[in-house]
């Protein structure tokens, strides 16, 4: 049997989070290291592993979720950034589906400076 995630633990309220929105399916909260003056990471409480193993059926309540918590935030009139990452190569630190909400700022695009593009040939 595999250990709970962190997120896991949040839902299950053995860790504590700063809650922006939540609902009977997903929670919204503040990441702990902001990479963004507005960093919220959005994840349904049912475990899933990644988006490659999401029900897309979940998808559909999920983006009504985030558009919410970008309205509440303030983001949906001045823009936002919404990633998640996928397995390990993709970035995924945490083995949850979990999108990262990122905004407050004109955000830059520098963080794929540290990718190799020629070992992906």
């Amino acid at each position: 049997m595999r250990e709970p995630t962190v997120f896991e633990r949040i839902v299950a309220g053995e860790l504590p989070c700063n809650k922006v929105l939540e609902n009977e399916q997903f929670l919204a909260f503040h990441d702990i290291n902001p990479k963004a003056p507005i960093h919220i990471l959005i994840i349904p409480k049912k475990h899933v592993k990644n988006f490659q193993e999401v029900d897309p059926s979940i998808m559909g309540a999920m983006t009504s979720f985030i558009h919410e918590v970008a309205s509440h935030l303030g983001l949906d009139k001045t823009g936002y950034r919404l990633i998640t990452n996928n397995g390990e190569n993709g970035g995924q630190e945490v083995p949850h589906l979990h999108f990262h909400l990122l905004g407050g700022a004109k955000l830059s695009w520098g963080h794929f400076t540290d990718a190799d593009p020629k070992g992906n040939l």
